[in-house]
């Protein structure tokens, strides 16, 4: 079940100098879950009142916090809000977007403690139409994030459609070997198609997560993580580096045979290919030409993205699986 952290509504009012009332929205709630986090806007509030509640509660914050900590905290903040006041109209949609886990009640306290202090009306509506902007465009951010876990969220289903069974549970083993291979072609016309993004990765690594901590579903838990083996597979396929010019070289060579194959099948291979079973490949090309594939992935792929973390995985797993070969033929 996902985890639901709420933030207090907080009453606003913004005036303008020719004091009409401007209503703001800013009731946030993070919900920790299914994919990722999610963000809502629905309470009226008022200026007037957050700053009542500001001064509240930074004496609150001056008991209960250390100083210098507090202080690093506002700085950070006040750096924030100074880049959103710098920012053009086509910049700040993107720093918003970047920062989006910034905007919380102590930030809200923060822009209303600086409104409060400006010597002239126009400072003040400046932050007013800030403070109106940046609600905007979370609350747009919203509505496309939800689509996107819908769509996320459909693709899995659909991926997952051939395995399932009348009562939409998930046996394992498979009783229809068939599945298995109609679930793979579901994959790769999904990945063809661009469908298999951050957004459908982020909702299978919460399913799983899920599914692991339920304990009582090793048929889902199964099938996620083999979603997420043939994801590698399909992806970490598209790219050969078997070939130099007119030379084979056979370490990729091996590497990549043992990244299209199916994980059931990779001690065969393994133990087929390396010198210590039956192969003319050592375990130490094997270990560098893995180690090379691994930081040609971290350069093509985006740091901390859910395709670097899973796909990095996947060749550590082979690495993994080849260690433990080495181990038992080694004694």
């Amino acid at each position: 079940m996902a985890t639901i952290l709420t933030l207090n509504p907080l009453a606003i009012r913004l005036f303008s100098s020719n004091s009409q009332r401007y209503s703001c929205y800013l009731h946030r709630t993070m919900r920790i879950g299914q994919a990722g986090i999610h963000f809502q806007t629905n309470y009226p509030v008022s200026f007037m009142g957050f700053l009542q509640f500001s001064k509240r509660r930074n004496f609150i914050c001056a008991v209960s916090k250390d100083a210098e900590e507090s202080f690093k905290k506002t700085v950070e903040v006040d750096r924030l809000i100074d880049t959103l006041r710098e920012a053009s109209d086509k910049e700040l949609p993107q720093i918003v977007v970047e920062n989006v886990l910034a905007f919380n009640e102590s930030f809200w306290i923060r822009l209303a403690a600086r409104a409060d202090t400006c010597k002239s009306d126009d400072d003040k509506e400046d932050y007013e139409e800030l403070a109106l902007t940046v609600m905007s465009i979370v609350d747009r951010l919203v509505h496309k994030t939800n689509e996107k876990i819908e769509a996320s969220t459909d693709v899995l289903k659909a991926i997952l459609k051939p395995v399932i069974d009348e009562v939409e549970e998930i046996s394992w083993p498979l009783r229809d070997p068939e599945a298995l291979s109609l679930m793979e072609k579901e994959i790769n016309q999904r990945e063809q198609e661009g469908q298999l993004d951050e957004g459908f990765l982020a909702e299978v690594n919460a399913q799983l997560r899920q599914a692991t901590k339920d304990g009582d579903k090793p048929g889902l838990e199964a099938m996620l993580q083999k979603v997420l083996q043939l994801y590698a597979s399909r992806v970490l396929s598209k790219r050969s580096y078997a070939k130099k010019g007119n030379e084979v070289l056979k370490a990729e060579q091996f590497l990549e045979t043992i990244i299209k194959a199916p994980e059931e099948v990779w001690n065969k291979l393994l133990l087929d290919g390396m010198t210590l079973g039956k192969g003319d490949i050592s375990p130490e090309e094997l270990y560098t030409v893995i180690k090379k594939r691994m930081e040609r992935t971290l350069i093509r792929t985006e740091g901390g993205s859910y395709q670097q973390r899973v796909l990095i995985e996947y060749l550590k797993g082979i690495e993994s699986r080849a260690g433990e070969i080495v181990r038992v033929l080694q004694g």
